[in-house]
């Protein structure tokens, strides 16, 4: 909704509810917070506001007098309830969904739908996962729940070492302004229990909150968010100095970081949304995306493409879009989307998962086109056949760049780079002579040539030396050779579609 996007939360929905909408869907796990935002709506519009749910069937959210319900456990009743009554309410109610296989409930949640819409009242449906029935789909209005900004995280630090503090009095705290605002950017992608649970966590652990506590929260969130199987948090410390070839990939993604400096938005730069990376397996694809969130200093995510599907019908698009939410909240952040062609199938290969595949890319599609939030796109593919034809057109990607064998100085890079890694100076060896022998080896082909060397020396008692590496390049069949009819057909397709990447 471009037009409100300087509304809170609580002003668009409240917008919405004057507007007529009479039903509207939230899909979200924070139901504690929902329902808060809901009340808050209801009283900005002086309506009353109600909650149902399967076990307390249907309450009064705002303590109004004569706002009674008894025996509305079952939801056709509570929804026969709310038809009946004679003045504009609003009411939420948690996980109806699983009832909408009840034709009965089906029908009361059209007519109070409908009659919402006629006499300004407001259903909400709020759960993890809404599946609507044919009935209700027109009637619907998605409202998306954002994840909690820093402002909203601040306020609860503070009320949780209050409320700490009322337990243990021994509880300390030294934080600065600076210090505060770093905990609550920490916090940025979690839910408010989520966070919650996190501060408590180590306030506790130490009895203390300081700026230490910065980087504890910033691990123990990247252990909650890789436990729900969709987005994984990951450690990114080196940059593409790490990175042996790929001089053009380098330079773009370089020049990219300077656009995203304060002097670039005031030129009039937009933030770049992402590159897609096809190629040879090994030579880097994957490395690539931890690079540039180590280089641009930006949190790595990575999606889960097999945690993505599930055996529960919507499950698994509802699953991307949660993904895709939290990748928002943790904006500005580097999205990796390894092997995108195992999780969105090209059109003639759909049929088999009941356009499983296909749902999901149009989910992707239109989030890539829509978002505004900062998240840089680092997908990577090697089966390019296998790519819907929509994913390659010109403005997903910024650019597309194929990742192919590294050329003798690129060869050359990588070995130093290896030795280096492992204790050992370049020059004391013939890198030349490592690098000419090696043509057409993958750059972890030839990482592995080192790390077998190792063994060799290492069993023969002596430190490694060139004939070491020789020795292992002897016992090696590379993929140049045994996939070569792939990789020819692979540069073949990329030629004309794809920027080389050295």
């Amino acid at each position: 909704m471009s037009y409100d996007l300087d509304r809170t939360e609580e002003e668009r929905l409240a917008l919405l509810m004057r507007a007529g909408y009479g039903l509207i869907v939230m899909e979200t796990h924070e139901e504690r917070r929902a329902v808060r935002l809901v009340l808050e709506a209801a009283q900005a519009i002086d309506q009353r506001c109600w909650a149902w749910s399967l076990v307390r069937g249907l309450v009064p959210l705002d303590k109004r007098e004569g706002m009674n319900a008894n025996a509305t456990h079952e939801p056709a009743a509570a929804l026969l309830h709310l038809i009946s009554l004679p003045d504009p309410w609003v009411a939420v109610m948690a996980d109806l969904q699983r009832h909408f296989g009840d034709d009965k409930v089906v029908r009361a949640a059209r007519e109070a739908a409908e009659q919402a819409h006629r006499n300004g009242s407001t259903l909400v449906l709020l759960g993890p996962t809404i599946d609507l029935p044919t009935e209700l789909q027109r009637l619907a209005f998605p409202f998306p729940l954002a994840l909690p900004d820093t402002a909203f995280f601040e306020k609860l630090i503070k009320r949780v070492y209050r409320e700490v503090f009322q337990t243990n009095q021994q509880i300390e705290h030294e934080l600065k302004r600076e210090d505060l605002e770093r905990l609550a950017e920490s916090l940025i992608g979690l839910t408010e229990m989520e966070a919650e649970r996190v501060i408590r966590q180590v306030i506790i652990e130490d009895a203390r909150l300081d700026a230490r506590d910065v980087e504890r929260v910033r691990l123990a969130k990247r252990a909650t968010l890789s436990s729900h199987g969709q987005l994984e948090v990951l450690s990114a410390n080196e940059t593409l100095d790490s990175l042996g070839g790929h001089e053009k990939l380098k330079k773009w993604l370089r020049m990219r970081r300077e656009a995203m400096s304060k002097r670039g938005k005031e030129f009039g730069i937009d933030p770049p949304r992402g590159v897609l990376l096809l190629g040879v397996p090994g030579c880097g694809k994957s490395f690539c995306a931890r690079l540039v969130a180590g280089e641009w200093r930006r949190p790595l995510l990575r999606l889960d493409v097999g945690g993505l599907y599930n055996r529960f019908i919507g499950n698994t698009e509802a699953n991307l879009r949660e993904a895709l939410r939290q990748a928002d909240g943790m904006a500005p952040c580097v999205l990796w989307i390894d092997e995108i062609e195992k999780a969105f199938a090209s059109e003639g290969s759909s049929d088999a998962d009941g356009g499983v595949s296909q749902r999901l890319f149009g989910t992707m599609l239109t989030w890539m086109n829509d978002r505004r939030s900062d998240v840089f796109i680092i997908a990577t593919a090697n089966q390019v056949q296998r790519l819907p034809t929509e994913l390659l057109r010109k403005g997903r990607f910024d650019e597309i760049f194929f990742i192919d064998l590294p050329p003798l100085e690129a060869r050359q890079m990588i070995f130093e780079i290896h030795l280096t890694k492992r204790g050992r100076m370049p020059k004391a060896f013939d890198i030349e002579t490592l690098a000419g022998l090696t043509e057409g080896f993958s750059g972890a082909e030839i990482e592995q040539l080192v790390v077998d060397g190792l063994h060799i020396a290492f069993n023969a008692g002596e430190q490694l030396a060139t004939n070491h590496i020789v020795a292992a390049f002897g016992r090696t069949q590379p993929m140049a050779v045994t996939m070569a009819e792939r990789i020819a057909a692979m540069r073949q397709w990329a030629e004309s579609r794809c920027t080389m990447s050295h």
